[in-house]
């Protein structure tokens, strides 16, 4: 193991965080635009090609965050057979981590992504195409994702389904959506949350 700076993590906690919020809405403002315009050369349905990217970006941070708990298993099991202090395990397991996020295996992540997005019953793809091509926006999403799981307290997306109420205070109405409809039809694009607030809103088409 390499050696880590003990309280790292907790002392660059809230930079970390300013960083992280904004690459969150750079990748909103940027690769998101870049799969949008490249599934469309594939799919002609833009309700089609938004739910192929919502849906990426819920995939990215499950996977993320599943990758995150075995990385965090790992590092403590490894880290506490020489564990002594003065620091707690966990925040030496939170360091070490914070310090050696190369070590996240983001292509594995991405390969899982499009596996869950392959058998997903709410999108579909001409079947000469695959997923792959939107690797790019799935590989940055799943590389916030992971950082955003070594923040105290972490970061994650709102849950959101399609039907539900449409909510002010998580969301902004597309262009496109009927202002008067109350229900979500589909989303566009996921919430941030801190502790169940909003931090960052996302995006969803309204219609009657």
């Amino acid at each position: 193991l390499r050696s880590c700076s003990p309280g790292r993590a907790r002392r660059t906690n809230a930079s970390r965080r300013a960083c992280l919020v904004a690459r969150f809405g750079d990748i909103y403002a940027q690769e998101r635009l870049d799969a949008e315009t490249l599934l469309k050369t594939y799919i002609s349905d833009v309700e089609m090609v938004q739910r192929i990217i919502y849906i990426a970006a819920v995939e990215s941070f499950h996977a993320a965050k599943m990758a995150y708990r075995q990385f965090k298993i790992r590092v403590r099991e490894t880290l506490s057979l020489g564990h002594s202090g003065p620091e707690s395990l966990e925040d030496t397991v939170l360091d070490y981590i914070v310090r050696h996020e190369d070590l996240y295996d983001v292509q594995a992540s991405v390969n899982e992504v499009i596996r869950s997005m392959n058998i997903n019953p709410k999108i579909s793809f001409p079947p000469e195409i695959d997923f792959i091509v939107i690797s790019t926006l799935i590989r940055e999403l799943c590389r916030v994702a992971f950082s955003m799981q070594t923040l105290v307290p972490p970061l994650d997306i709102a849950f959101g389904t399609d039907g539900e109420l449409f909510s002010e205070i998580r969301y902004h109405r597309s262009f496109d959506s009927d202002f008067t409809a109350a229900l979500v039809a589909y989303h566009v694009w996921p919430a941030l949350m801190e502790n169940d607030i909003v931090i960052v809103k996302g995006e969803a088409v309204t219609k009657r």
